[in-house]
């Protein structure tokens, strides 16, 4: 096993010498699609959930149906069954599921049931209802739209809006056997921003809790704090200004803390997109054009205008209808916003200081509503979606690759001696065990092989070459620990003579 240690031992001096090459900051982003499957429907929300190990995506469309699906670690989808809502009403909206005191929950706000419903999780990723809330003349579950888990000290609370006539934001306690019991309404008025929500997010800064909710209708953004009995308070409220604030149509609400600072992204999809009549309750809406803004949460709760990435040529923000958020590390984190306009996946750096930065497009060729998700799985992050579009019955996997804008990659190339005594046969079963690791590891991105066929005659009995790339050293670190790779060496290490390794960056 001397040629093990002679593979480390060239890691090791490579990365003594290029150094640790993080390839995820300031680089391109792509989308690269890995798989896709049926739904019975269009998809118009969606959301990704972890259970014993396995990873599940759930979605939803214009029909009284739950899509579920398994992801694997190459992004692959697998159909698990498609379940329907009660007394076959629907479409399904705002999806989330938690872990509710040891039991997992998927939790479905029913838009024309008016309702939500509430499933139990099974261990192999089924749905089995539990619970069903119907709408009451106390609470504002008419049309519902966006549901939001709340998890403070031991209770668990279910916070959800909508679109309704008489709108506002209700919380309910979540019990263990899935059951919601009423905690609180607000009406919506012209001071809180409840009217049409169709994004919440919550930050919890020095043990408090803050709820940000977005108004469709309202235009513009609300903070309340949440506390410990489910009861909450306003906070403060941004409305649109019609210049440099671009909150007509708010629409999808995320966030995420990076260097100790709370943010909260919000995109919108103007009130110019909507050609239904009287379905915009405000009819004196001014264009300014399309644009994501970013606001900071202060330690009071308060939401402060921080920074804006306004759409240009160069950018497709137009009718943003999703935000996904996957943190990358604490001065990092990778946005995705889904268009319905635009048919498209616009990439976004959010950095540490609150900046939105470009970082690639990705046009899907189909609209998007609310049926974008995101999971990571293990190094890897992957977005999920489906399309509006009722033509689209399709859930679509796309995995995300950082490249330097350089293009550089980082090169492996593993060169063989068999000893005299390997046979063709055991030979050619090394040569496939090698080959196959390129659909066992996802961290390899490009696989070639070859036999030598030099005359030079320098080629010292190496007689096997083999080149694998990643995108730095620390997937191809994950490469030389993984399991299939020490699986390979522990099976054909007999057979090896000797072994020479190089590890190099180059442009391509």
């Amino acid at each position: 096993m001397n040629w093990i240690k002679s593979i480390l031992f060239v890691i090791v001096s490579c990365n003594c010498l290029l150094g640790y090459a993080q390839l995820t900051k300031g680089n391109l982003t792509i989308l690269e699609q890995t798989d896709y499957k049926t739904t019975k429907y269009n998809t118009v929300t969606a959301t990704t959930y972890k259970k014993n190990g396995v990873n599940y995506v759930f979605s939803g469309g214009d029909g009284a149906f739950i899509n579920v699906f398994k992801l694997n670690a190459t992004g692959e989808l697998m159909p698990v069954g498609a379940y329907e809502l009660q007394n076959k009403k629907g479409p399904a909206r705002g999806l989330v599921a938690h872990n509710i005191k040891g039991t997992d929950y998927l939790f479905v706000g029913n838009k024309g049931g008016n309702s939500v419903e509430v499933y139990s999780i099974e261990d192999n990723g089924s749905l089995q209802r539990a619970f069903v809330l119907n709408d009451t003349p106390e609470t504002y579950l008419g049309t519902v739209i966006t549901l939001k888990v709340i998890h403070i000290k031991n209770n668990f609370y279910l916070f959800v809006g909508g679109l309704e006539s008489t709108p506002g934001l209700s919380c309910f306690k979540i019990h263990k056997n899935g059951k919601l019991s009423h905690i609180q309404s607000l009406a919506d008025d012209d001071l809180i921003h409840t009217d049409g929500i169709i994004g919440m997010y919550s930050h919890k800064i020095n043990g408090k809790t803050y709820l940000i909710t977005g108004g469709f209708q309202d235009n513009g953004i609300s903070s309340f704090e949440v506390f410990n009995n489910g009861n909450f308070k306003n906070i403060n409220n941004i409305a649109d200004n019609t210049t440099n604030r671009y909150l007509t149509g708010t629409y999808p609400v995320n966030g995420v803390t990076l260097g100790g600072n709370h943010y909260i992204v919000v995109g919108h999809r103007h009130h110019k997109y909507y050609k239904r009549g009287n379905f915009i309750k405000k009819k004196d809406f001014i264009f300014h054009g399309d644009g994501v803004s970013v606001f900071k949460v202060n330690e009071a709760g308060e939401l402060i205008p921080h920074s804006v990435l306004v759409n240009n040529a160069a950018t497709k923000l137009a009718g943003q209808t999703r935000i996904e958020i996957l943190k990358i590390d604490d001065s990092e984190a990778l946005v995705a916003i889904g268009t319905r306009d635009d048919n498209s996946i616009q990439l976004c750096k959010l950095n540490a200081n609150g900046v939105l930065k470009p970082s690639g497009v990705l046009d899907t060729n189909y609209p998007i509503y609310y049926g974008l998700t995101s999971i990571k799985i293990k190094e890897n992050f992957f977005f999920l979606s489906g399309s509006v579009d009722p033509k689209v019955k399709k859930m679509f996997a796309y995995k995300v690759n950082f490249k330097p804008k350089n293009g550089k990659k980082l090169r492996h190339v593993v060169n063989l001696k068999y000893k005299d005594a390997a046979t063709p046969k055991e030979v050619n079963r090394a040569v496939e065990n090698f080959v196959a690791l390129k659909n066992k590891i996802p961290e390899i991105i490009d696989f070639e092989w070859g036999i030598n066929n030099s005359k030079e005659g320098k080629s010292k009995g190496f007689t096997h070459s083999f080149m694998l790339t990643f995108k730095d050293e620390k997937a191809l670190e994950v490469y030389l620990v993984h399991k299939e790779h020490l699986a390979l060496i522990n099976d054909i290490g007999s057979l090896i003579d000797d072994v020479f390794v190089m590890d190099y960056y180059t442009t391509e």
